[in-house]
This record gives structure tokens, C-alpha cells and sequence, in this order.
């Protein structure tokens, strides 16, 4: 059957509201043939997010009609080759809320990740034409950038990958903005009178439940983000499906390319691209 993900506003809810409705979904799921998986709770901007194996969109809301009545204002269809994203990685407790890897007993997580490559044009070429030394000073610059944007939008970087970072959100709307933050501040760079060689990035971004092992993130999640950094122009900023779907209601304007093959999917991907020129003025 699909797997969906449905994402519910609502404001005022606490942890043991969000338990108590799931215990009536899966007292209310089996007539619908329907089996609600898991579910994050981000109290502090009151947004839940299910994960749930349905027929079909109707028959998920048909649950949560019947046992709460809080129906999703979003259903988010999740693509079979990314379903081991949002099935694999975190625990979960007795009520069924993820739990924070590592955390202590009970610490729920707060949601969904997205995660976040950098990747330098033409690294290798440029570090051979311009020497160790200028090269580095060169990747000082993206580094810098691509930091301090994180640093205002809550972001984590996870690490350095020699020509780029790999960086981790709750928040997907947040990571678009950080995204375009860095190609905005990478052209205001480019474009001062003591640059001599401009920096270009491509920019993937993807969304799940990725693994966290050792202060690392491993899955498919991060494994489509890189696919999707290497994928993209340079300037270039490309998100998965799933990441379009949850900054619906934001500014944030996006270019649906369709469905496009990356190495290691067995089937095509739909793609967005970001038009970061007007999110980065609307910052």
C-alpha cells in the first residue's frame, strides 16, 4: 500500500493530546485498512506529523474524522524508494512518538528532518589553477557563508565534506531560506571588487527520518539530498518533493521541474527548483 505522511496544525496541543489521539486512530484504523505507523509532535509551533500506510488519501482522513476529528490540512504521498526515509532510523515509545536518538528516555522528537548539501563548482580544478593556499582561503569563504546562514536559521551542521557541508533542519521552510541565503550571499561576494574568482555552489536538499549514528546521518533521506546537490546547476538550488510539500503556505517560490533519474533511485524522483533570486530579496 502507499505511504503517507499527513501534517495537522494544531496550536494548543500538548504531547498527551497527540498520544491520546493516536491511540484512538489505531483504535479506529483496522475497518479502514489502514495502519497509522508513527507520529512527530513539534509543540513549540504546534505541527504534527503522521506517518501512515493507507489505500488512498480518504481513507487516512477517514480515520482521524471518526476517532478525533482532527483531520490533516496536508496528506504528503511518500515515494516507495524513499520510504525506508521515514520508516527506518528513530524508536519510538508505547504511544507511538518518535523518539530523539540518544536523547534521554521519553524525549520525543520534534520532527521530521530536512537535510542540507553544499557542493563547490569545479573544487578539484580550481584548487590545481590556483594553488593549496588560495584554495583555501577560497573555501574559508564558502564555509563562512554557508555558516553563518545556518547559524541564523537554526541549522546543524553535521560536517564538512572537503568541497561543501552537509547541514541538518526540523524546520524544511527554514532550510529553502538558508539555502537561498547562501547563493545570495555567494553572489554579493562574487560581485565585490576584491573577488578575482567567484564562488559557485549547487545545493540539494530532501526530507525524512534520517539515521543518526555517532553525531552522523546516514539513509536514503541524505543519500537523495546529495543526489540532488550533484544533480544541480551551478547557482542552482534543488529540493525533493516531500520538501515542497511542507513550505506550502510559505513564500517560497519553487519551479516543479518533474521527474527526473538520479543515480541509486530505481525510479524517477519529482524535483523543484528554487527560485532563490526572489526569496533571497524577500529574506
Amino acid at each position: 500500500m502507499p505511504l503517507y505522511m499527513d501534517i495537522h496544525d494544531l496550536h494548543g496541543s500538548t504531547s498527551e493530546d497527540i498520544s491520546k489521539a493516536h491511540v484512538l486512530d489505531l483504535e479506529a484504523q483496522r475497518k479502514y485498512g489502514v495502519d497509522y505507523r508513527k507520529y512527530w509532535f513539534n509543540e513549540s509551533c504546534g505541527k504534527t506529523f503522521c506517518l501512515v500506510e493507507a489505500p488512498n488519501p480518504e481513507a487516512a482522513s477517514r480515520v482521524h474524522r471518526e476517532a478525533h476529528g482532527h483531520v490533516a490540512e496536508r496528506i504528503i504521498e511518500v515515494q516507495p524508494e524513499l520510504a525506508e526515509g521515514f520508516l527506518g532510523g528513530g524508536e519510538v515509545n508505547a504511544a507511538g512518538a518518535v523518539l530523539i536518538p540518544g536523547g534521554s528516555a521519553g524525549a520525543r522528537d520534534p520532527g521530521i528532518r530536512t537535510i542540507l548539501f553544499t557542493d563547490i563548482v569545479d573544487s578539484t580544478a580550481l584548487t590545481q589553477s590556483m594553488g593549496d593556499e588560495a584554495a583555501m582561503l577560497f573555501l574559508n569563504v564558502h564555509d563562512t557563508i554557508v555558516r553563518d546562514a545556518l547559524a541564523a536559521l537554526g541549522g546543524r551542521e553535521v560536517k564538512h565534506t572537503g568541497d561543501g557541508i552537509m547541514a541538518s533542519f526540523v524546520s524544511a521552510a527554514a532550510a529553502v531560506k538558508c539555502a537561498s541565503r547562501v547563493q545570495g550571499d555567494l553572489t554579493k561576494h562574487g560581485q565585490g571588487d576584491q573577488c578575482a574568482c567567484p564562488i559557485k555552489v549547487r545545493i540539494g536538499l530532501a526530507a525524512g527520518e534520517p539515521v543518526d549514528h555517532h553525531e552522523d546521518l546516514f539513509g536514503s533521506t541524505v543519500q537523495l539530498a546529495a543526489r540532488l546537490c550533484s544533480h544541480a546547476q551551478p547557482e542552482q538550488i534543488l529540493v525533493s518533493n516531500v520538501v515542497a510539500e511542507l513550505c506550502v503556505g510559505k513564500p517560497i517560490p519553487f519551479q516543479e521541474l518533474g521527474e527526473v533519474t538520479l543515480k541509486g533511485f530505481d525510479r524517477p524522483i519529482r524535483v523543484h527548483a528554487v527560485d532563490w533570486t526572489r526569496e533571497a530579496i524577500a529574506r
